[in-house]
């Protein structure tokens, strides 16, 4: 049993997650927000974690900050956003020397937290709003990230499939929002939305590294005493209706090779007893180099340059992601739904399970060695609302079967073909 000390306590409308540990040299804090994803807000809340980094109160612009970092030994801050499930997540995160290897004794643990916090609840403010300067600014790089899109066309592909497969469902909403939403948005507009975020989205505050708890305390009581009022979570994701008939979808570009992406729908999510049996039926299936798409359709077949899947855990979506030449379209269709029929046929064997178990669960003990990665997986549990702790799902996979597997094979459902390909084919 693989041993994760994490205290889990709330203070102040915010749920802490503290894992003491001389595993790290570093010190790292995670501060998560969360609130369903919506059409309104999307786009604001996607560009908060950058207007909040262009400046604070103390430190009013980027260059400020960074200076404060670079006197912090070195700390970094970073801010990004994801969606996970239905649930859109804004991540602030920095890191810091773990005390205990620092010469003097400058408490950076209490200077980190202060910047953290300055960072989030004491923007840079002008006339009762965001500064209209960093709000420009941040809407011209938005709209760029987003339009270099175009220019990775996997990236492009997952978009468009994803577009198509929800329409209609919050899901299909992009993260990192729309370049449509951009020219109507102001900084007064944004700055709703962030006071909103700061009232009602759920706070997860992840503290991992070697830290004396009881200061690490003292520190968080004096500094987070906002009267915060979050609302109840909602669900990770709305439950997939049955699919009535395959979407097929075709898009021409110029591009000098096809991308072929295929979404089911597995009907599985992280509070589903199959969670870890449909998390091994993905390993054989595309999840690893050792996988049924990588050795039939790329290896045996030579139809594509790249085969693999992946699984969505909240939303519970199964994408297949292929490149191939544009005249391979329909054997590699054939061929990607014959190795996913394979799989619910019960068409590998034991010694495949046991396989994809190891990989599985060395998977996640490479994933802990991180303090990122230790947040992401045990995130897990908030965002679902569901009590599954690391532990649990590594001794979970354990325990699967190929009878398991095969069960949570049996409820994928094609959903949605996605074709990239040439302007003239």
């Amino acid at each position: 049993m693989v041993e994760l000390q994490v205290k889990t306590r709330q203070h102040a409308g915010m749920h802490l997650h503290l894992w003491e540990t001389d595993k790290f040299k570093t010190i790292t804090f995670l501060l998560m927000a969360k609130a369903p994803l919506q059409e309104q807000n999307v786009t604001a809340r996607a560009l908060l974690p950058h207007i909040l980094q262009g400046g604070t109160k103390t430190y009013d612009n980027r260059k400020k900050l960074k200076q404060k970092l670079d006197d912090m030994y070195g700390a970094t801050f970073s801010a990004d956003v994801q969606k996970k499930g239905e649930q859109h997540v804004l991540t602030f995160r920095m890191d810091i020397a773990a005390e205990r290897f620092l010469s003097d004794q400058t408490s950076l643990l209490q200077e980190a937290l202060h910047v953290m916090h300055e960072v989030v609840y004491d923007p840079k403010i002008e006339n009762g709003s965001f500064s209209n300067v960093i709000v420009d600014q941040e809407k011209r790089s938005l709209r760029q990230r987003i339009r270099s899109i175009n220019d990775d066309k996997m990236r492009l592909a997952n978009v468009r499939i994803t577009e198509e497969m929800f329409k209609g469902e919050a899901y299909a909403l992009p993260a990192y929002g729309r370049v449509e939403d951009l020219d109507s948005l102001d900084s007064k507009q944004i700055y709703s939305v962030y006071k909103e975020m700061l009232q009602n989205d759920r706070f997860d505050l992840y503290v991992i590294g070697s830290f004396d708890d009881s200061k690490l305390m003292e520190t968080i009581n004096a500094l987070f005493k906002e009267d915060r009022q979050p609302q109840e979570s909602t669900k990770a994701a709305a439950p997939s209706a049955p699919v009535k008939e395959v979407k097929i979808v075709h898009d021409h570009q110029k591009v000098k090779q096809g991308k072929l992406h295929m979404g089911y729908r597995t009907h599985t999510s992280f509070d589903d007893k199959d969670y870890e049996a449909a998390q091994v039926a993905n390993g054989i299936f595309g999840g690893f180099p050792s996988s049924k798409l990588f050795t039939n359709v790329r290896e045996k077949e030579s139809l594509a340059y790249y085969a693999a899947s992946r699984i969505e855990s909240h939303k519970g979506v199964l994408m297949v992601m292929s490149g191939i030449e544009f005249d391979k379209y329909e054997r590699a269709v054939e061929i990607i739904n014959e190795q996913a029929k394979a799989m619910q046929d019960g068409d590998f064997t034991e010694d495949d399970v046991e396989q994809t178990k190891g990989m599985l669960i060395n998977q996640a003990l490479e994933a802990i060695d991180t303090p990122r990665g230790f947040a992401e997986l045990s995130y897990h549990e908030a965002v679902a609302r569901f009590s599954r702790s690391i532990q649990d799902r590594i001794e979970g996979i354990k325990k699967v079967t190929k009878k398991d597997v095969v069960r949570a094979a049996k409820k994928w459902e094609l959903d949605t073909i996605y074709f990239l390909k040439g302007e003239d084919e």
